[in-house]
């Protein structure tokens, strides 16, 4: 494949960015330039010769600008084979002439969304003869350089420079590449658009999902397997992708991981009081709130000091210095919170593999959205657990009642086990953990490994004796025997929060009855595989 010289050149921008240097890189070898609207105007004001689209075609722009580019004397220019003979007689015999250069970018139509338009609006931001000029050129990208991000005008403006004026096919191709790309990103959020939110659809008949490479990880979950980070292409997110990094080593999958799972629990204080989320290997190992971020870790990290080495820490307020200074005095991957003062900053500048991320406003608990999980020959999609009960909803099955406190921690811990992966069982107590079981393959051994972490924390802290004693206690889905919460009982606790809806309902409430319990049933489970 040869080096094409750019002899004439097409620009349709809506972000002008950057447009003027790269107008005037052309002049420089000469090109013609030929424009739409307010692209040809922005041009001309920089002194620039323009020709308007109008010129090229014989047609007026019309329709409100609907109809400018949609002629064959702009994708015959296009389309066109260099080297086919009928090709170029066609062209010569309805004077078409060849366009080397197509630079377009397409109509906000995600910052539309966004700004809360009306459905007119956000109709009008659909660019149809823009995504049509982008896949002609790019389909005749043996010809046709074609340019849909602002970001590569340098390096057209660089190769054009080492080749006098020319492209080379591997920079065309690379251009093609990308350029489908971003037509199916943008036809992807239009079909998201009208599904979702024009049409209100949860599981549209095809499922588009358009995302970008934010950046390459250095391996996947064990170091054998590769991955990366791509961000959501569209309406702004708000998550632990979008997080600013202040500092520390450049963060791995299996961070990212754990860092989402922590901030997605501590999300759901956002409204409450100081909070502080430990979590090891996607699992909470510690969450406790406090009158002070500070109080908030101390009981956090007591709940599983062992656990809590190499973990990752969310707060639900801007850190401080004596937090920070606490959080140091163990080996902490990352540290996750809306914002961290000068204090807390120059304290883990000190720890120079910690990885601070600022997120900003926390995540929206009770957003929607979807969740896809891949599995061989298909995807999983289901929409986000955002299920929350209130206290009013709860439904008392026992002879005695909860009290108000053993309501706020079977609240407490309801939240937590939420976050746990399934099996899940959380003693809570006084607005902490004190002993969390997950991902047993049985509800019972859950229990019993939820209690014996809770023992051999009150053993390394000193304790009289272990805090899920007269503790609430949270169960992710049903009891289905009495068995595991006779462990719950002989662990201490008093008072459960479950589900309900075993076939042996009966049986588990005459047990809690029988060892004086007092227990509520969600009527909502929360599975977490």
């Amino acid at each position: 494949m040869t080096d094409v010289s750019i002899k004439r050149a097409l620009l349709s921008v809506s972000d002008k960015s950057g447009l003027i240097e790269l107008g005037q890189a052309l002049g420089r070898h000469g090109v013609e330039l030929v424009s739409t609207g307010g692209t040809a105007k922005a041009l001309r004001e920089a002194g620039l010769e323009v020709k308007d689209i109008s010129d090229l075609t014989g047609f007026p722009e019309m329709m409100d600008g609907r109809v400018k580019t949609l002629h064959p004397k702009v994708h015959g220019g296009l389309l066109a084979v260099r080297d086919n003979s009928e090709h170029v007689a066609s062209m010569e015999e309805h004077a078409i002439g060849a366009i080397d250069l197509v630079v377009v970018n397409l109509y906000p139509f995600a910052a539309t969304v966004a700004k809360g338009a009306e459905r007119e609006e956000i109709i009008e931001n659909i660019d149809i003869g823009g995504p049509s000029m982008v896949r002609s050129a790019a389909k005749n990208h043996e010809s046709v350089a074609i340019v849909t991000d602002p970001a590569d005008y340098a390096r057209l403006i660089a190769e054009m420079a080492e080749k006098g004026g020319a492209t080379s096919y591997d920079f065309r191709r690379m251009l093609a590449a990308k350029a489908y790309a971003a037509t199916a990103a943008y036809d992807s959020m239009i079909a998201s658009w009208f599904a979702f939110a024009d049409q209100g659809v949860q599981f549209p008949e095809s499922l588009s999902v358009s995302s970008k490479l934010a950046s390459t990880l250095r391996y996947g979950e064990n170091p054998h397997q590769s991955a990366a980070l791509y961000l959501p292409v569209g309406p702004s997110a708000n998550g632990i992708a979008q997080a600013r990094q202040v500092q520390g080593k450049e963060l791995s999958y299996n961070n990212y991981n754990d860092a989402d799972a922590a901030l997605e629990l501590v999300s759901e204080f956002r409204d409450g009081p100081p909070t502080v989320v430990i979590v090891k290997h996607a699992n909470p190992c510690g969450v406790a709130t406090g009158d002070t971020l500070i109080e908030a870790y101390e009981a956090a990290l007591a709940c599983d000091s062992v656990s809590a080495f190499g973990g990752i820490i969310a707060v639900n307020r801007p850190l401080d210095g004596p937090t920070a200074e606490a959080i140091s005095g163990i080996f902490t991957e990352v540290v996750a919170a809306p914002d961290a003062d000068d204090a807390a900053k120059a304290i883990f500048a000190k720890k120079k593999n910690l990885r601070l991320l600022l997120t900003g406003d926390l995540p929206d608990p009770a957003r929607e959205g979807l969740q896809i999980k891949s599995i061989a020959g298909g995807l999983l999609v289901q929409g986000r657990d955002n299920g929350r009960v209130t206290r009013d909803q709860l439904k008392v099955v026992t002879k005695r009642a909860p009290s108000d406190q053993e309501l706020t921690d079977c609240l407490f811990a309801w939240t937590v086990a939420k976050h746990v992966k399934s099996n899940a069982i959380v003693y809570a107590k006084g607005g902490s953990t004190a002993g969390i079981g997950a991902g047993q393959m049985n509800r019972l051994e859950s229990a019993r490994i939820a209690a014996w972490k809770a023992k051999d924390a009150a053993e390394k802290a000193g304790w009289s004796e272990a805090r899920t004693i007269g503790s609430a206690v949270a169960s992710d889905a049903f009891f289905p025997f009495a068995d595991g919460l006779l462990a719950a009982v002989e662990a201490g606790a008093t008072a459960v929060i479950q589900p309900g809806g075993s076939i042996r309902d009966e049986e588990v409430i005459a047990a809690a009855d029988e060892a004086g319990l007092a227990m509520v049933f969600t009527g909502m489970r929360h599975f977490r595989h």
